[in-house]
């Protein structure tokens, strides 16, 4: 016999990966919701290759950033503002692509919660600020 989560669960999966109030999951919201960068795609059982933290790089919180999840098959959320990273000071990762996000537990190290690809890739040259549209970030919940 088949199962899975419901819509309900699935939402406030979403929410607490975001730092939001959950209603069915009992923990207290994060403190930060921190966006990594990556040039190789993490997987649910692989981490991926983040951007090097030089060159202006470091994660971003973005917490309050996120608006209230969608429920559905699947659910999903989406930030709700601009997310910013600092001015690149030389290229990041030798001018590779950054093709996909992760939100971490911490701002360095830490553990990937929830990951996602972007939906076009470039890379970040020497002088280029970072960011993404409102609605840009997306996570889903499989």
């Amino acid at each position: 016999m088949a199962g899975s989560k419901s819509d309900a669960y699935e939402v406030d999966l979403l929410k607490a990966v975001t730092g939001q109030a959950t209603t069915l999951i009992t923990t207290t919201p994060l403190a930060a919701v921190w966006v990594a960068l990556f040039t190789v795609a993490p997987t649910d059982s692989t981490g991926g290759t983040e951007v090097p933290a030089a060159n202006g790089y470091a994660r971003v919180d973005s917490k309050g950033k996120w608006a209230v999840p969608t429920s559905g098959a699947p659910g999903s959320v989406a930030t709700n503002a601009i997310v910013t990273y600092a001015q690149a000071s030389a290229d990041w990762a030798a001018g590779a692509n950054v093709v996909a996000f992760a939100i971490m537990t911490a701002s360095t190290a830490g553990s990937m919660l929830m990951w996602g690809t972007l939906t076009a890739s470039k890379p970040v040259l020497n002088g280029d600020t970072p960011s993404f549209a409102s609605g840009a970030l997306i996570l889903t919940e499989d």
